[in-house]
């Protein structure tokens, strides 16, 4: 019988997670027969650790890991599927915004021989203002990155070991750990599910970590940023020849000063400010890439308390 390993990055969960965990055991656990709970406390500075190893006491099938610090969520599902034994994995957000039977459905997808299968919000209980810039993060991405992201996007998917193993041999930072996951390929289907608004807890992604996001997304996957500034400044040059013809026509012909110090100085500061711009992007490139030479670990892993079901083993 295969194996499935349920991936949970937390991160101040400890409020969610016993209510997670009773949820998955009611409706979930007792028809998946052979699985593992990898729960991921990435640094979290409450409860999260103790609440985790009160899970781990409930059921021999629960496996804690601890990261050093604060590295992320993309650095925390890694370091789940790192650590996790199953014959395939699916990653489970701690917010209970996910119906748990949803890993059902991407379970049975897998059985169908599907080596990716993502789980793809259909529609979401959430304020408008965030299902905006959420959308509009999404239609970014499919138009400038991968035209494969879909409209609703996903946090949630579930790998074949074959996959988790190609994403492991990555080992690239300040990336999106769900763009890896659509730059892979292998035979992959989506099931589509209703995302619900967050009742219990305060989230803690913030906007600047959206933010980041957004940049590591462009600089990673896609070389836009980069065709943006060359195209930005062939149209400034054309721009600034013909004013300058049109200058020369009207002092030649029509016997026009010239004049303008006011406008020559807007000009002035509207190019300084596209340069520093421009500047700016490349070093962000050039950033990852120092970042990417020093060859620095994606998590570094304080602790690990195996099941007891492995240690029985």
């Amino acid at each position: 019988m295969s194996k499935i390993s349920i991936i949970i990055p937390v991160y101040y969960n400890s409020d969610t997670l016993m209510l997670l965990y009773e949820d998955m055991k009611a409706k979930i656990l007792g028809r998946l027969g052979d699985y593992e709970i990898v729960m991921v406390d990435d640094g979290s500075g409450d409860d999260s650790w103790s609440v985790m190893n009160s899970i781990r006491e409930l059921d021999d099938n629960v496996k804690c890991v601890r990261l050093s610090r604060n590295f992320g969520e993309h650095a925390a599902l890694l370091a789940g599927l790192s650590v996790c034994t199953g014959d395939c994995a699916v990653t489970k957000q701690a917010d209970l915004q996910e119906d748990s039977e949803l890993i059902i459905q991407l379970y049975d997808k897998w059985k169908e021989g599907n080596k990716v299968v993502l789980a793809v919000r259909g529609e979401r209980d959430e304020p408008a203002i965030k299902k905006f810039f959420a959308n509009l993060y999404y239609s970014i991405v499919r138009k400038t990155i991968d035209d494969k992201m879909p409209k609703g996007g996903f946090d949630c998917y579930l790998l074949d070991r074959q996959a988790i193993e190609v994403l492991l041999k990555l080992d690239e930072k300040n990336s999106s750990l769900s763009l890896q996951v659509l730059w892979i390929g292998f035979k992959s289907d989506k099931v589509y599910f209703h995302r619900k608004d967050r009742e219990v807890g305060k989230s803690r992604w913030t906007f600047s970590k959206k933010f980041k996001l957004v940049v590591d997304s462009m600089m990673s996957f896609s070389y836009f940023p980069i065709k943006f500034m060359s195209g930005l400044g062939v149209v400034m040059a054309l721009l600034s020849f013909v004013w300058i013809l049109e200058v020369l026509i009207e002092y030649c012909i029509i016997g026009t000063p010239v004049k303008g110090w006011s406008t020559l100085m807007c000009l002035v500061l509207f190019s300084s400010g596209m340069i520093l711009l421009m500047l700016g992007v490349l070093g962000e490139y050039l950033w990852r890439t120092l970042d990417a030479t020093r060859n620095r670990p994606v998590f570094i892993v304080d602790s690990i308390v195996e099941s007891k079901k492995a240690e029985k083993e």
